[in-house]
């Protein structure tokens, strides 16, 4: 339809549907932007903008052997000739090609200020200079020689090429990262030598399979290396990136130890890929400030161009470096992840690939490059030998050539009668006529002769490089060498093993606690050195603030790693690690375990026993108030299961009293709680192994009134003591060779004569550098060492231990195994014996070493019962 002025305006109007209309203009404006923009070729690894600088620079003559120049004449030529967009959008991306921490190797070499790896921005272009990186030449080599299509630019004044030859893989070797509309990319970058190790390897093997080709590379290239170094936790979200294109690659901080000026320092040396330092400084200040990291007394940035890398975190007094560092691992970047999305445009789509498929299609690339210069190259030395032919037929007929042109009234007519004279084309016509007459000195015909046969071995050269593949492959492969020879470096980032995140109990410090559990179910955990070690007979340090009637009935120690295994009045088991347990202070009441533990109602604790792990020993023995004793392999117990599992069937008015681990080897050591004593082999002859749901046999015979107190295993070769404690404090020693292994389920022997003191209320095996705590009814707990107490007969009394006061008696007896601890605590407390508050001083004070036996002191012989 023609419009006129007089044509209605309606009928000029062509409707269009709008959802038709909007679809369409959304996927030309995403497409260019995929195309266009955002994503990088998989043949060179550069988006537009990137290989748009590399070529202005190269075509411009910013190369490597000659000066620097300002970066605002090369954001210029490229703005002006190849990339219609702002100044700003081209020096940042240029930017990006200088900086060693962006890029593994940048392809421009910067002169001045482009910025830092934190917040400090690069200078303005007119203050920056700049020339092409060594190694940009090869992106950039042979693209005279018709190698890669050129292609119009923005306003079709000039042609640019529409991909580099890239003689080595930039897309992995340098990875690239870009947004564009419904997709992203981000490929980290890789070790030259690697990636080359594996284009070596597909060169070398064009037959193989696609799973071949994979398993190959993946052999070949270990994993990623960042620019910035740093550690890579484990591979299997390298795996998954590789084989899949998309994985979640773990990377950590590498951070050192170090005591500077009196103090422990953590000292970040390597930054995970595209962690600003800054930010992270300023994110570890602000959660110390909030609470949610502990232990950090100061940050400091000792940065520099002479050291590099180098972010100093002072630690406070009491920290302790790992728990900190792992929680540095866990709440900043320190530890972060790197989400690979191997994206790239393949024939100018985006795809998603597998490692393999990138090096396949630069592989590809590299033939068709090698292709088309070698044809270039032919086509070159046929048209220099062309010419070189027709000047050897006029050499042949010198005199006929000269006496024509002499009588040639044009140089047109001359050109014609060279054609007709020599049987040659109008271009070996023309050079003729162009030789130079010194040309035709012998020397000068010998040159051309040579140059002659030179070119022609050449061109069979050249033809039998486009007729064999292998050739094309070989060539590659040793131009790949060169490079790698010339550019190549070791890995900087390293590749841990790694089960998984941080684990919790790595955010907690190992140290040595005290566990205690009262009968009304409070628990908690004491660091050791709350409790200060002293001379036998002290009245005791206040242990634990407790309500109405009750009573701590649970205590010992552990260290704040272990396992808390928690067996219970039905006769099931619960575990716990100790660090669960809530941290309280010595006095403190502690939690109800039924914030912990999935108990039942009506189910309350009976003995609770710490281990390392499930492989400790072989067994697990488990002895009832009625003197049933059971044995079951330790790792029958081993289940996250909340609700816990069955440890021993218990029978009608049955308890469980003691729990302990024991190998075939080891004896056992039941005492009463009225002194009496067994001891017999733990073989399987004596006592064998059962399972979970039983109940046992019996271990132990009592009369009336009593029943059994503790359980204690003797490791075989070992010759321990046996410490009892009773009620009123007094204590005794007595080696464990007294008593002779025999057989279970007697009434046993004496094990101590009690005096006045009562029922025992503690028997345990210990060693001379061991210490013991006692735990009274009202909370406090003594701990002293076991050399206080000396070492006397079987059937003796013992010594004042502790001094209950008034109204008060011991109800528990635990054995401190950290003797350490305890010298480091005595260490820091001495002198310091008395407290200055005199009601401190009547609960923490000494009392003087007394004997409490019953007839001062002196060992009273008995025979066995």
């Amino acid at each position: 339809m023609t419009d006129t002025p007089d044509t209605p305006i309606t009928d000029r109007i062509d409707p269009v549907d709008l959802n038709t209309e909007m679809q369409r203009s959304y996927i030309e404006y995403a497409m260019s932007v995929i195309v266009s923009r955002a994503l990088p070729d998989v043949r060179d690894g550069l988006k537009p903008v990137h290989r748009r600088i590399v070529y202005a620079m190269y075509d411009g003559g910013y190369r490597p052997d000659r000066g620097y120049n300002k970066c605002s004449r090369v954001v210029g030529d490229v703005m002006g000739q190849y990339h219609p967009h702002g100044d700003t959008a081209i020096y940042d991306a240029m930017v990006r090609l200088v900086q060693p921490w962006s890029l593994r190797y940048p392809l421009i070499d910067g002169q001045g200020n482009f910025g830092s790896a934190g917040n400090d921005g690069a200078a303005a272009p007119r203050y920056t200079e700049c020339k092409m990186a060594p190694i940009a030449l090869e992106l950039v080599r042979d693209i005279d020689q018709k190698t890669v299509d050129f292609v119009p630019n923005y306003d079709g004044k000039t042609m640019q090429p529409d991909v580099l030859p890239a003689r080595f893989p930039n897309l992995l070797v340098n990875g690239s990262a870009g947004i564009a509309v419904g997709m992203a990319t981000q490929i980290p970058p890789h070790n030259l030598r690697e990636v080359a190790d594996a284009a070596q390897w597909l060169l070398a093997n064009p037959e193989s399979s696609r799973e071949e080709q994979l398993e190959a590379v993946m052999a070949r290239v270990k994993g990623p290396d960042f620019p910035t170094g740093a550690l890579i936790m484990g591979t299997r979200g390298i795996d998954d990136a590789y084989r899949t294109g998309r994985g979640s690659i773990i990377m950590r901080a590498v951070v050192e130890v170090e005591e500077i000026q009196g103090r422990t320092c953590l000292v970040v040396t390597e930054l995970p890929y595209q962690v600003n330092p800054d930010a992270l400084a300023l994110k570890i200040a602000d959660l110390t400030k909030e609470g949610k990291l502990a232990g950090i007394a100061d940050i400091r940035d000792e940065t520099s161009g002479r050291t590099g890398q180098r972010l100093v975190i002072v630690l406070k007094r009491d920290a302790v470096a790992k728990v900190v560092l792992n929680n540095l691992y866990k709440h900043t970047q320190l530890q972060t992840n790197f989400g690979a999305n191997m994206l790239a445009l393949v024939d100018g789509v985006p795809r998603t690939l597998p490692i393999s498929a990138f090096i396949r299609h630069w592989v590809e690339h590299q033939v068709e490059v090698i292709v088309r210069r070698t044809q270039y190259r032919l086509d070159k030395a046929e048209a220099e030998i062309h010419i070189l032919r027709g000047l050897l037929k006029a050499l042949d007929a010198l005199d006929e050539v000269i006496a024509l042109i002499r009588r040639s009234p044009t140089v047109e007519a001359a050109r014609d009668g060279l054609i007709e004279l020599l049987d040659i084309d109008e271009r070996q016509a023309r050079a003729i006529l162009e030789m130079q007459l010194r040309r035709l000195a012998a020397l000068e015909r010998q040159k051309i002769i040579d140059d002659h046969d030179a070119l022609e071995a050449q061109i069979i050269d050249f033809t039998d490089i486009l007729a064999k593949p292998e050739r094309q492959r070989s060539i590659i492969s040793e131009e790949l060498q060169e490079i790698v020879d010339r550019y190549g470096d070791d890995r900087r980032s390293r590749i841990m093993p790694f089960d998984g995140d941080v684990a919790m109990e790595d955010l907690i410090p190992e140290e040595d606690v005290v566990v205690t559990i009262t009968r009304g179910g409070y628990a908690k955990r004491v660091k050791v050195s709350e409790y200060r070690s002293q001379r036998r007979g002290g009245k005791g340090v206040r242990g634990a603030t407790l309500r109405g009637e009750d009573v701590v009935e649970h205590f010992g120690t552990t260290t704040s790693h272990h396992w808390l295994l928690f067996f219970t009045n039905f006769g099931r088991v619960y575990r716990a690690k100790a660090y669960e347990l809530p941290d309280a202070s010595r006095d403190g009441k502690g939690q109800h375990v039924a914030n912990l533990l999935a108990f039942q109602p009506e189910e309350k604790i009976a003995a609770v026993m710490a281990i390392k792990d499930y492989e400790a020993a072989p067994y697990l023995v488990l002895a009832t108030r009625n003197g049933l004793t059971k044995k079951t392999r330790l790792t029958e117990y081993d289940s996250p299961r909340s609700g816990g599992l069955i440890a021993i069937n218990l029978r009608d008015g049955d308890e469980l009293v003691s729990a302990g681990l024991v190998s075939a080897e080891d004896d056992l050591l039941l005492v009463s709680r009225n002194a009496m004593s067994v001891r017999f082999h733990a073989t399987d002859a004596q006592l064998r192994p059962m399972g979970r749901g039983t109940s046992g046999v019996t271990g132990m015979k009592f009369r009336d009134g009593d029943s059994l107190l503790s359980m204690q295993v003797i490791p075989a070769g070992t010759d321990p003591d046996v410490f009892v404690v009773f009620e009123n404090g007094v204590a005794k020693r007595t080696a464990a060779s007294e008593w002779t292994a025999k057989g279970r389920g007697t009434l046993g022997v004496m094990a101590a004569k009690s005096g006045k003191g009562g029922q025992l209320v503690g028997a345990l095996t210990v060693d001379e550098g061991d210490e013991v705590m006692v735990v009274m009814e009202k909370g406090n707990i003594v701990r002293s060492a076991v050399a206080e107490v000396s070492r006397t007969g079987r059937n003796t009394m013992g010594v004042s231990f502790a001094t209950p006061r008034k109204g008060d008696s011991i109800v528990a007896v635990a054995r401190n195994v950290d003797r350490g601890v305890a010298d480091e605590v005595e260490a820091a407390l001495e002198g310091d014996a008395v407290a200055s508050d005199p009601a401190a001083a009547e609960v923490e004070g000494e009392s003087p070493a007394t004997d409490a036996t019953t007839d001062g002191g002196t060992d009273v012989p008995g025979g066995d019962e």
